[in-house]
């Protein structure tokens, strides 16, 4: 797995970057918030590992700036911080991280929060391709509109009529090749 690193300190930034390399992952090393952010728009890590307080932009606002994409693929963003308590990680959540540890980080928490980020990964991923699927009728071709109401008399539509509808296009229609040896 990819992940980006944003760590101010350059001692934990190595320490951090060489246990990952050492669990097999991809890292991608950054001293600050600025320069995560921009490493992260070029290169798209699903994961962040990210100090939370930094010179220029910190963790809570880089962790920001990730949820303010949208149809972008989700990036997982774990909070690493000294500070303690509560309030911090509420904090950190309201910003929009999906984990917090605090400093000294014990690498074997790590370790298995890095699990459940390529588990959650997985399955954001499978969902978003099971979003992407259009039921359709194998006998009359009709598609069932899955944001309708679970009804048989209107979830089910025309193709045409619903790609219309969701994509404003219209169809043009046309005889291929092959249907028009057989048929014409």
């Amino acid at each position: 797995m990819r992940i980006l690193i944003a760590e101010d300190d350059g001692v934990s930034r190595v320490v951090l970057a060489s246990k990952l390399k050492e669990l097999g992952h991809e890292v991608l090393e950054t001293r600050d918030g600025s320069e995560a952010w921009s490493l992260f728009v070029e290169e798209r890590p699903r994961i962040i590992v990210t100090d939370w307080m930094m010179p220029g932009l910190d963790g809570g606002e880089l962790c920001q700036r990730v949820r303010a994409l949208v149809d972008q693929p989700y990036t997982y963003v774990i909070v690493l911080t000294s500070r303690t308590g509560k309030g911090s990680y509420l904090e950190a959540m309201d910003a929009g991280a999906d984990d917090f540890l605090t400093k000294p980080v014990d690498m074997d928490e790590l370790t298995a929060r890095l699990r459940v980020a390529e588990r959650v990964l997985a399955l954001q991923t499978e969902v978003k391709l099971m979003q992407r699927l259009l039921p359709i009728c194998m006998y009359c071709g009709k598609i069932r509109d899955k944001e309708a109401a679970w009804d048989d008399q209107t979830s089910w539509q025309d193709l045409e009529r619903y790609v219309a509808e969701k994509n404003s296009v219209q169809f043009s229609h046309g005889v291929c090749k092959d249907c028009y040896d057989e048929h014409v």
